[in-house]
């Protein structure tokens, strides 16, 4: 996270850690920018890369701060063009189900923002941040008082437990594993087959709840890094009570301000108030308005125009995880009244082109791909300079280490692609091997990116054929490890500033399996050792390992081609109260907002 200053001088502790930043996982949309000097955007965005800071009990303790002007009452439209991966907290680990997920569901601790770029971990359901003994090895969280789902019902510490250990199902595939992975192995669903559906728990020695409040994690490494694991929205609370496994993926129940009134996957969802939350126990949330009409199917261009014209709902309206529609970004940013309607960042998404390694074998078509992929052509499709920049590697400037002249395949020099080199590479490889199956999302971004990826592959020598995938269920598509496809575009950031948070998850073969992020199937053993040598240092000695694996996997393994690093730009409606924008979501805040009228 970013450091925090609280509101009482002694709500804080600083946490000497590997570092916190975002929610994001794999996630992306297409973003705009702060403006269009990338060395300034890049410069800003390494803010993102400050140690955390844990807040207290005080810092803890609800109602959040009140927004400067904030009413209550009316509903604020959402558009989205694609419909939510997933609503059970267990699957969510990605951009649009996290943004709604904040409105939804509570954890052990939270992110909290006081929207001049300061960012903290506090507790949420808890306490606090969480309180750490034996070396860091074990933790302790203490649940507030009178803190209730939205059927009225108190969260207990049962509660948090099966919340864990239902983790460990295979329904279970599209989340987050750092905590099981910490509490359990690698291979931790054989510690719990049943996801604790059964007779079977956790052992004491491994999660301890002692009584209804009181919550334990030992783990057999110090994990400083907890407090903002347990932030995610892949760890908010899901009440034993109610908890319909598979099912529960489309009817959840809420345990934040709002819940969910009717809801058609993929076209819509009515979001209304929770009377059950309790805002006295919420340092972050607020619910200023009646409830989120979410309208999903409207494309990035519609709603784009919708909220340049300020007609209507439109005045009343957001983009949840959208952004400005590349070719009217100049119609929003030269509009001075227009403009004043929006939010601006640097996220921490680093999109590349993944290479199925169980599918491309062949090193040197790889390499050859990474030297022919058109960064420029592919940025031009975001919205030029207000939609990204060159990403030369697989680090985002928003995650410590990064190298932003560290270019093996020349990407800063050559962002069209270097067609000589790549067709020198393939000049010796079998045509039945230059043959790639590239997956795209059927979104107009999506295909923006297939004409951009089939028109310089193509330059080079490759014959591609494309396959168009849903939307709404294309990180869900490409994540399975028998998936029937080459390569695809995916981008991932840094769940906290923490290299671990980028090699752990996307190139420890450790996570090869459905639903990891892990898309390339990568599996090498240095990869493997060099990961198990950071995660046991200190930060400076770590740092020099992560980016020696970072040179290794790009250099000598290259599971995927670097593409663009993503910048955001959102427009809101002219009636929308408290934007701003996130650094922890990297979008609109949605905890914050109001109407004026």
């Amino acid at each position: 996270m970013k450091s925090f200053t609280s509101r009482r001088a002694r709500a804080i502790m600083v946490v000497i850690a590997t570092g916190s930043l975002v929610l994001t996982g794999c996630s992306e949309n297409k973003g705009g920018s702060t403006n269009k000097d990338s060395k300034k955007d890049q410069a800003e965005a390494s803010v993102q890369s400050k140690p955390v800071v844990y807040g207290d009990a005080a810092a803890s303790t609800g109602p959040a701060k009140e927004v400067p002007g904030a009413k209550s009452g009316g509903t604020i439209e959402v558009y989205q063009e694609q419909g939510l991966t997933h609503l059970d907290p267990g699957q969510i680990y990605v951009s649009d189900a996290g943004q709604m997920a904040n409105l939804l569901f509570r954890g052990l601790t939270n992110f909290q923002e006081d929207g001049k770029g300061n960012t903290s971990v506090v507790g949420d359901l808890a306490t606090d941040s969480g309180k750490s003994s034996d070396g860091g090895k074990t933790w302790t969280y203490t649940l507030k008082d009178g803190v209730k789902d939205q059927n009225g019902n108190v969260i207990t510490s049962a509660d948090i437990r099966h919340t864990v250990e239902r983790q460990y199902a295979e329904f279970i595939f599209d989340g987050p594993t750092y905590l099981q992975t910490w509490l359990s192995g690698p291979k931790y669903r054989k510690a719990l087959p049943d996801g604790g559906f059964g007779s079977k728990h956790l052992p004491a020695s491994v999660l301890d709840t002692p009584d209804p409040k009181t919550v334990i994690f030992h783990f057999a490494a110090p994990q400083p890094d907890l407090p903002q694991t347990l932030a995610m929205p892949g760890y908010t609370v899901v009440p034993e009570k109610t908890d319909t496994k598979a099912k529960y993926d489309t009817a959840p129940v809420s345990s934040g301000p709002y819940k969910i009134a009717e809801y058609k996957a993929g076209k819509s969802m009515k979001l209304v108030k929770n009377e059950n939350w309790d805002p006295k126990t919420d340092s972050v949330r607020h619910q200023y308005v009646d409830g989120f009409n979410f309208d999903f199917g409207v494309t990035e261009s519609t709603q784009t125009s919708r909220l340049i014209a300020d007609q209507g709902a439109s005045k009343n309206a957001i983009q949840l995880t959208g952004s400005v529609e590349s070719t009217q970004i100049q119609d929003v940013v030269g509009n001075a009244a227009v403009n004043k309607r929006t939010i601006k960042g640097y996220q921490p998404y680093v999109m590349v082109l993944n290479f199925n390694l169980d599918r491309v074998k062949n090193k040197a078509v790889r390499e050859a791909v990474a030297y022919g992929v058109n960064s420029k052509s592919l940025i031009a499709g975001e919205g030029g300079a207000y939609g990204g920049d060159v990403a030369p590697n697989l680090f985002a400037p928003t995650l410590p280490g990064y190298e932003p002249d560290y270019d093996p395949y020349g990407r800063l020099k050559a962002p069209q692609g270097n067609i000589t080199k790549a067709k020198e590479l393939l000049k010796d490889v079998p045509a039945a091997e230059k043959k790639l199956v590239f997956a795209y999302a059927n979104s107009e971004a999506g295909q923006k990116r297939k004409v951009a990826i089939v028109d310089a592959l193509t330059k080079i020598g490759i014959d591609v054929v494309a396959k168009e995938v849903d939307a709404a269920s294309y990180s869900e598509q490409v994540a399975k490890l028998k998936n029937p496809y080459d390569i695809y575009i995916n981008g991932w950031g840094q769940d906290w500033p923490s290299p671990a948070t980028v090699v752990t998850p996307v190139y420890d073969g450790d996570q090869v399996a459905d639903g990891s992020p892990n898309y390339s199937h990568i599996n090498d053993p240095e990869v493997q050792k060099l990961i198990k040598k950071a995660l046991t240092q200190q930060p400076t000695e770590a740092a020099v390992t992560w980016r020696e694996a970072h040179h290794y996997i790009m250099e000598k393994v290259v599971p995927s081609a670097p593409l663009w690093y993503t910048k955001q730009l959102q427009l809101f409606g002219s009636n929308i109260g408290g934007a701003r924008y996130s650094a922890e979501s990297s979008y609109i805040d949605v905890t914050q907002l109001f109407l004026k009228s």
